[in-house]
């Protein structure tokens, strides 16, 4: 059953996830769907020039991908040290950027990792943060690199419990202007038939980001018949041999509602879990039980 997964493919060595989703006898489709450029990059540049200590900062937020991509840019460039304080990651993937980060550029990465996988969402690293800082009067005050759409989930929550935040944008994502041609050249190369109804179906739609969600569900709706919140299919798409009908999953339950909410798409699967393996559990499970 073939899987198209709405993200770029890991650079440099085997995707996790097209290998988590063939050990499990699925065909994965990787299509990038978003664009990000770096941005702000003389006001990280002084800010990482000053280094944490003049700063008052008791550690560095980090959020996504693109954000260590910010980081190691900058950072390069000025041979700098951070190793005095930790940097707090949101969920396995930027996890693992981070670590690879200190694997290939040493001097200048960062040493002291902490969250990862238990904590793939605002909510989870909000309260990870507030129990990992100190309580005993010394600086709560964090770095906080974003991008230019986050949500104010994290903010709120650590600046409740007492957390000042240095934010800064490093990034700024938009959707892919080859996205259509990608994803059309994509299907082309899908080997094998398909029944459309309930004999068989293509397979699996996999959304990684609210952003990314709201830019490809109408190209996508050119290709496959996405299942809504009221019905089994798009009532308004004319089936035909061009429109696969496919379930939808999503990586985590920030994605899932804006599926839902917004979008009116009706969600088979959310992994427990955002990462490789949480996904194609949550998929094969769903498939073996149907």
């Amino acid at each position: 059953m073939n899987v198209l997964l709405l993200r770029a493919v890991s650079q440099g060595s085997p995707d996790r996830y097209e290998v988590a989703f063939r050990s499990h006898g699925y065909h994965p489709i990787s299509v990038p769907v978003l664009e990000t450029a770096i941005v702000g990059r003389e006001q990280l540049a002084h800010k990482l020039s000053l280094g944490p200590a003049k700063q008052s900062l008791a550690g560095v937020i980090v959020t996504s991908g693109r954000a260590v991509e910010a980081w190691s840019e900058v950072a390069q460039a000025l041979i700098v040290k951070w190793w005095s304080v930790p940097f707090y990651a949101v969920g396995e993937a930027t996890s693992t950027a981070l670590r690879d980060l200190c694997e290939t550029t040493p001097m200048y990465s960062p040493r002291d990792i902490r969250g990862g996988s238990d904590t793939g969402t605002a909510e989870r690293l909000a309260g990870f943060i507030l129990k990992d800082l100190p309580s005993d009067g010394t600086s709560r005050k964090l770095l906080y690199l974003t991008g230019d759409k986050n949500r104010d989930t994290l903010p709120r929550i650590l600046e409740s419990g007492g957390v000042e935040l240095d934010s800064l944008q490093v990034y700024a994502t938009q959707g892919s202007s080859t996205f259509p041609h990608d994803l059309s050249l994509a299907l082309e190369h899908v080997k094998g038939k398909f029944l459309i109804g309930e004999d068989l179906s293509w397979g699996w739609v996999v959304y990684f980001a609210p952003s990314a969600a709201d830019f490809v569900t109408p190209i996508l709706r050119n290709h496959f018949v996405l299942p809504t919140v009221n019905s089994s299919t798009d009532d308004g798409c004319e089936i035909s041999n061009r429109h696969r009908v496919v379930k939808v999953a999503a990586i985590g339950p920030t994605t899932e509602s804006f599926l839902i909410q917004t979008l009116k798409l009706s969600v088979s699967v959310t992994a427990r879990n955002p990462t490789a393996e949480g996904l194609v559990d949550a998929i094969s499970q769903y498939d073996k039980v149907q």
